[in-house]
């Protein structure tokens, strides 16, 4: 089964594809949001389909103290849209510090800023679906 990691921005979403053994993620690409939450969704739905992907795993942005704010509500609504667009599993996993730990790991590659601001979102995305598929072995 190929899983596709989401990680949820305001203005891109990256995007992470599991190996069909359900062993590592890899991060794909980043989204440019379109303003449009009917053409984001068309996108996701086409990509879902050329992938071959069987389920999603969205990042839910928890606070530190493992509530849930108005981002984790905007998270769990755009989930809720998109499974009905798509029929597929929809996993919601704790992204607390993923982007954090993304940014660490881009910084430690000697990237420049503007080359870790194109890559953070993919990889954050890498790093949530990483820890799900980890999660369940």
């Amino acid at each position: 089964m190929r899983w596709l990691g989401l990680d949820l921005g305001e203005r891109r979403i990256g995007l992470a594809l599991s190996d069909p053994l359900e062993i590592t993620a890899q991060s794909h690409s980043a989204y440019e949001r379109q303003n449009s939450l009917k053409r984001d969704l068309e996108f996701l739905q086409n990509f879902i389909i050329k992938q071959e992907v069987e389920g999603v795993v969205i990042g839910l942005p928890k606070n530190m103290n493992g509530t849930e704010g108005p981002m984790a509500e905007k998270a769990r609504s755009f989930g809720k849209i998109l499974h009905e667009k798509i029929k597929l599993p929809i996993i919601f996993w704790d992204e607390r510090l993923s982007t954090t730990s993304a940014g660490r790991i881009l910084i430690e590659a000697d990237l420049s800023r503007r080359d870790r601001k194109k890559k953070v979102d993919q990889l954050a995305a890498a790093i949530i679906l990483q820890n799900y598929l980890d999660s369940h072995k």
